[in-house]
C-alpha cells in the first residue's frame, strides 16, 4: 500500500565526536557508488512563530550554493518521522534574508537563531547520507544523517535506513531523537508548548 510521503521526512541522525573516522566513512560510501557527492557551506536560520510554538513546528530559511528553501518542520519527540514542507525560493533574486525576516515577523516571531554547517552529502537512488559539522558560534556538534528518498511507505523507508546503517557501521548505534535546532539551542525547549524536549543522545562509540 502506497503512502503519501511527499511532505514527510524520514531519517536517522547520529551525533559523532571529533575522533570519528571520517576518512573511512568517506571510503565506505565511495565504494557504495553514489550517483554524486557534494560539499557545501550552509546557512540555516530558524524561526519559532506564535503558531509554531502552539502547534509544534519551526520555520527554516536555508541558503547555500545549491539550495534556497523556506521550510516548515514539525518538532516531534522523535525526529525519525516528521512533516517537512519545502518552498523553493530559487537563486534568481539572491539571498532573500531580509524579505524572509519581514514576512515571518508578521506571523509573530518569538525566537530565531542561525546555524552554519559544513556539509558533505552522498546521493543514492533511494537515500541521502550526510556528514556535517554545525555551529552557532557558542555551540557545535558533528552528525551523520541517513534520509530515505522516494519510498512508497514508512516501512520501506525505515528498511532503507537500516540498509544504509548496516553498510556504514551504524547499525546498533544509539541515534539522536531530537532535532538539530534543539541540540544547539536548548533554551527553545522552554518556549515549546508540546511534550518533547528530551536530552540529545551523546556520541556513538568510536572506531
Amino acid at each position: 500500500m502506497t503512502e503519501d510521503l511527499r511532505f514527510t521526512e524520514i531519517e536517522h541522525k547520529y551525533v559523532v565526536g571529533e575522533r570519528f573516522d571520517l576518512r573511512r566513512f568517506r571510503d565506505v560510501l565511495g565504494h557504495m557508488h553514489p550517483t554524486r557527492m557534494t560539499s557545501v557551506r550552509v546557512r540555516d536560520r530558524y524561526y519559532l512563530t506564535e503558531a509554531g510554538r502552539g502547534r509544534g513546528f519551526m520555520i527554516r530559511h536555508r541558503y547555500d550554493a545549491e539550495l534556497h528553501h523556506l521550510t516548515l518542520k514539525t518538532l516531534e519527540a522523535d525526529t525519525e518521522v516528521r512533516a517537512e514542507i519545502n518552498l523553493d525560493l530559487g537563486h534568481h533574486a539572491g539571498d532573500q534574508e531580509a524579505e524572509v525576516d519581514a514576512f515571518l515577523e508578521r506571523l509573530g516571531v518569538e525566537w530565531s537563531g542561525t546555524v552554519h554547517k559544513d556539509v558533505d552529502v552522498w546521493y543514492f537512488p533511494d537515500s541521502e547520507v550526510v556528514y556535517y559539522q554545525a555551529s552557532t558560534g557558542s555551540r557545535s556538534v558533528r552528525c551523520v544523517e541517513f534520509e530515505a528518498k522516494g519510498a512508497r511507505s514508512t516501512e520501506a523507508a525505515l528498511a532503507t535506513l537500516k540498509t544504509c546503517e548496516r553498510a556504514t557501521g551504524f547499525d546498533g548505534a544509539v541515534r539522536s531523537r531530537v532535532s538539530l535546532v534543539q541540540m544547539l539551542f536548548p533554551e527553545i525547549g522552554e518556549l515549546l508548548a508540546f511534550a518533547g524536549g528530551e536530552a540529545p543522545d551523546r556520541e556513538r562509540p568510536e572506531g
